[in-house]
């Protein structure tokens, strides 16, 4: 077995130094020969990626996705370093994107002003006295910076998707995840927290006795809330979440803050109802209000807001902020270079003026017909795995069919632009004002959409962003132009090699339509349950040896007195079953499109074969154990390998296209599961 590969391979190799210029479909330089494809086939198919793309210091994981990402940096780069050189128009989209990049760039300037911009907000929000002044604090931050001790934000209602509603939800800790205030094996961070916000409450001028108090108010609040806080497991259950209250009952249950103030200062407009989300972290949020000490809640605001302005100020705070965030819960060396830092400003809060530019400079309308056929293809295959499924009923497969028939799909760039001709950028004034500026700017844009018709056409991601999405509100699958790049499409590769690639993304993306959060969903995007209960019940017992299957793998052995960190399946299930479906549609849809049986082994490799080797190299990555342990705990999708060799274990396809029948990547048929 392992000879028949090492003698495909070079003969690959040797093709592809034929074609000079070109991106090979498959590049022999990615395989790990030393490694049989039955043994472990993620190293098979990219250890030799690893080797050549080992970890630079800024980085706590680095993979195909980041390698189109940094070629998007330098191509985004180009552009605003073109514009910072021509005299643009006031109030022009280049005016303000030149001017932000430009203001990131200039570290005299920012090392000059150090703590200046933000110390007159700093000493207010230290300055509080009374519990009356809490709410006024409260608003402006949530308006214009953090939001501490809670977040509200207006998006489709879930049962009446076509209209617009108000969302309150958990917020307000600043390092994410109540895990890391809570458990044993986190006190190594919180200790490193601690002493970040020593360096904070340093850096404002406060005098080491003040310090040390402050700290151990942030402390104590922020744990208090976390205690209160949904897990990210618990946050996957969407049902739960959903808990409308008029506002005349919310505002009785939680009267720790004055609402018609606050309304008026963040400029929100008239409701009846307001959903809230999760309600055990909202009424500890509100107990904190109404009983601590009102000293303790100045040093927890002051403490967010410093914490959100640490990576717009001088090196001190952006090391600060770095050093914890970065190095000790990241596990990264060194800090991005500032080219990078000042060219993601204006690209994250003026995306869609920047993907105007990019799509035209980088992506054609073949690309995006291309595009719309695979989708076609995909959506195809996908209707043909529900046809057949032999777990569901005739009549949940035909409400199902009706809801792959109703997709919207995007492709590349949204029909109509976002207009930011009303969001000021004033090189006069500091860069953290500006920040402070686009922030008031997104939140009254998203405000102003209560009440109001859901506009179905907006985008969620702008099209240099490489990645791709379903939206169960709206029943869309969505494919920014930046992520059509090799290795996930590359129009020099056969068609087996991209529907293992783009392919499987885009079956991915679909089958998020029918996993276990999407289902909830029907065709116009309500959350609706249109399945029988016998239905229901049959998925779940599939979905459940999903989720067992991945508790079972160890991410990371026992170390230094620390326990052995397991996967997270129930965390990861929704993407789980997504890269299933993806690979399992997208493989039927090759199939449809191509005469496999016919069609002769390329560099010896079969179509079968070079369909998942196209999908393995999706996820070549390098990664640290602290970014391990960090995302098991906070990401939902799986950590690169488990999306290759977990997923991959449960495919009888896959056994047959490298012959499997034995060795660790083989699981005995009785032990795996299909869901889409």
């Amino acid at each position: 077995m392992k000879r028949l590969v090492i003698l495909a391979t070079a003969a690959l190799m040797a093709s592809c130094q034929e074609q000079q210029g070109k991106v090979p479909a498959i590049d022999p330089n990615n395989f790990d020969l030393s490694i049989a494809p039955n043994e472990d086939f993620y190293q098979y198919a990219t250890g030799g990626w690893q080797k050549l793309n080992p970890l630079k210091p800024e980085y706590s994981r680095y993979g195909s996705f980041d390698v189109i990402r940094e070629n998007n940096k330098v191509r985004i780069n180009e552009l605003f370093k073109e514009m910072s050189g021509k005299k643009a128009e006031p109030g022009s989209v280049e005016q303000k994107i030149s001017d932000l990049y430009n203001m990131g760039l200039d570290s005299v300037r920012l090392n000059a002003e150090g703590a200046k911009p933000i110390l007159a907000e700093v000493e207010r929000l230290l300055g509080i006295k009374d519990r009356s002044e809490l709410t006024a604090a409260i608003a402006e931050l949530h308006a214009t910076t953090a939001n501490p001790f809670f977040g509200i934000g207006v998006d489709g209602d879930l049962k009446n998707s076509d209209m617009n509603a108000l969302y309150i939800s958990q917020s307000g800790l600043a390092m994410g995840d109540r895990d890391y205030y809570l458990t044993p094996e986190n006190e190594q961070i919180r200790t490193a927290y601690k002493e970040y916000l020593t360096r904070l409450f340093t850096l404002v001028g406060m005098s080491e006795t003040e310090v040390a108090g402050a700290v151990a108010d942030v402390m104590e609040i922020e744990t208090t809330l976390a205690e209160a806080f949904w897990s990210n497991v618990q946050l996957r259950d969407i049902q739960a979440q959903y808990n409308p209250v008029s506002k005349a009952d919310f505002e009785k249950k939680y009267n720790a803050v004055n609402w018609e103030e606050y309304y008026k200062a963040t400029g929100l407009g008239d409701f009846d109802t307001i959903i809230v989300t999760q309600q055990s972290s909202l009424a500890a949020a509100d107990k904190i209000l109404k009983t601590a000490p009102v000293e303790k809640i100045a040093h927890y605001l002051a403490a967010q807001y410093i914490n959100s302005a640490a990576s717009y100020l001088s090196d001190d705070f952006i090391n600060a902020s770095f050093d914890f965030y970065g190095k000790t819960m990241s596990g990264k060396q060194e800090i991005e270079p500032r080219w990078k830092r000042a060219m993601a400003v204006p690209n994250g809060s003026l995306g869609e003026a920047v993907g105007e530019m990019y799509v035209a400079k980088y992506f054609s309308e073949k690309d995006k017909a291309r595009m719309l056929d695979l989708v076609k293809n995909l959506q195809t295959a996908l209707g043909q795995h529900i046809a057949n499924l032999d777990w569901m009923s005739d009549e949940t497969k035909a409400r199902a069919q009706e809801k792959l028939a109703s997709f919207t799909v995007k492709i590349g760039y949204p029909d109509k632009w976002k207009d930011y001709s009303t969001l000021t950028i004033d090189p006069s004034k500091s860069y953290w004002e500006n920040i402070v500026a686009i922030n008031k700017w997104y939140t009254a844009d998203n405000l102003s959409k209560l009440g109001k018709p859901v506009d179905k056409s907006e985008w969620f991601m702008s099209p240099q962003t490489v990645n791709a999405y379903y939206n169960p509100g709206s029943n869309e699958i969505c494919f920014p132009a930046a992520i059509l790049q090799p290795p996930f499409y590359n129009p020099d590769a056969d068609d087996a090699v991209n529907y293992g690639a783009i392919g499987v993304v885009i079956g991915h993306e679909m089958t998020h339509g029918f996993d276990d959060q999407g289902r909830q969903f029907d065709k116009d995007g309500n959350m609706n349950n249109w399945w029988t209960d016998a239905d229901s019940e049959a998925f779940k017992k599939k979905t459940d040896i999903l989720v067992e299957q991945f508790n079972a793998i160890e991410v990371l052995p026992a170390k230094d007195g620390q326990p052995a960190i397991h996967a997270d399946g129930a965390l990861c299930l929704g993407e789980n079953i997504a890269d299933q479906g993806g690979l399992r549609i997208a493989y039927t849809a090759l199939h449809n499109a191509v005469d496999t049986a016919n069609t002769a082994p390329i560099d010896g490799f079969t179509p079968e074969q070079r369909f998942y080797l196209g999908y393995a190299a999706l996820w070549a990555q390098n990664i640290r154990d602290e970014e391990i342990a960090r995302l098991t705990k906070l990401d939902v999708h799986s950590l690169g390998k488990w999306r290759v060799n977990a997923t991959l274990r449960n495919i009888q396809e896959f056994y047959d296209a490298f012959g499997i029948t034995d060795g660790p990547m083989f699981m005995p048929v009785e032990e795996r599961v299909i869901i889409w």
